[in-house]
């Protein structure tokens, strides 16, 4: 059963990463890069500040809370436990792999940062921010950066769905602290 999984992931990668072209090539890293949403962050951010005023704090640490939890664990408690190589170090298709600006990334692939990361954070604030048309955004957001890491040669893709329920089962687990703390100042500040 694992070989039949093995073997649908690794066809299912070299088909997706097999569709590329340098126009491409560019966007893709440009959407991988952890810098380039920043814009978007601070819209976020701000938009978190304008509404919540002095109760951003606590909303905000849970956000660095959260992000800091989906990446530690999927590296620690998944790529280093598992040891699968990403498909640009795995000898047996790095002929077949297209890679970006020569960039392939750590040894190991499994479960994908990136998409643990992303997923987390669209998990936690489509539920804090509660509206249909944000929520659409953000898990494409999400979607499409996850994607990047197939197209770059990095992930395969069950590499990159592992991280996206990482992320989500994360984001849900901060969600539910974080609606808990809630509770309990507003519960102290009316006494």
């Amino acid at each position: 059963m694992l070989e039949i999984l093995n073997n649908l992931d690794t066809n299912l990668f070299i088909f997706l990463n097999g569709i590329y072209s340098p126009f491409w090539d560019k966007i893709m890293w440009w959407i991988s890069g952890s810098k380039s949403w920043i814009p978007m962050y601070a819209v976020i951010v701000a938009y978190i500040i304008y509404k919540q005023r002095w109760k951003s704090i606590v909303t905000l640490i849970f956000i660095a809370l959260l992000v800091t939890l989906a990446d530690q664990i999927s590296v620690h408690g998944f790529k280093e436990v598992f040891q699968r190589l990403r498909p640009c170090h795995n000898p047996g298709l790095q002929d077949l792999v297209h890679i970006v600006n020569n960039k392939c990334g750590g040894k190991f692939g499994f479960v994908s940062s990136h998409a643990a990361n992303t997923f987390a954070v669209a998990y936690f604030l489509s539920n804090l921010i509660k509206h249909k048309y944000f929520s659409i955004f953000i898990f494409t957001w999400a979607i499409i950066v996850s994607y990047s890491r197939i197209y770059l040669g990095v992930h395969y893709p069950f590499d990159v769905l592992g991280g996206a329920f990482l992320g989500v089962f994360i984001g849900y687990l901060t969600y539910k602290l974080y609606y808990f703390t809630n509770q309990k100042i507003s519960d102290y500040f009316k006494k």
